[in-house]
């Protein structure tokens, strides 16, 4: 599991996110999303995170930057996330799914994330040219 912390930039301002391989998920805290486009889920979900579970009922678009590039993608919103090892409240956790999609790679014992994966574009199948398979 690899875990490093950073600010994500949302309208401006920043919010400091845990980014964490051993969460398969993402998720917001509701002063987070209260700034975002929000759903209400049609029943709730369980989640287990940090020792604690939680029932989410609410989940909503998240678009931010993170080392000054864009990065969207839906979250589930939560009451609380917890602490970070100093004591610092986590506004924001990015999981597992999340950070495949956008090659967000954390670099634990260098403190830091390896954006060096972000996509340029994304292609979903090959393209066949006449002539070459």
């Amino acid at each position: 599991m690899a875990r490093v912390r950073a600010n994500v930039v949302i309208d401006g301002r920043n919010y400091w996110t845990l980014f964490d391989t051993g969460a398969r998920n993402t998720y917001v805290i509701r002063d987070v999303a209260s700034l975002l486009p929000t759903i209400e889920l049609d029943r709730p979900e369980a989640v287990a995170l940090g020792g604690r579970t939680y029932q989410v009922v609410q989940g909503c678009h998240l678009t931010c930057l993170v080392e000054g590039l864009p990065v969207w993608t839906h979250a589930r919103v939560l009451e609380e996330i917890g602490t970070d090892e100093e004591g610092k409240r986590i506004e924001i956790l990015i999981g597992a799914l999340t950070m495949q999609e956008w090659g967000i790679r954390p670099l634990p014992d260098e403190e830091r994330l390896d954006m060096s994966h972000y996509p340029k574009e994304f292609t979903e199948f090959p393209i066949i040219r006449a002539g070459h398979q």
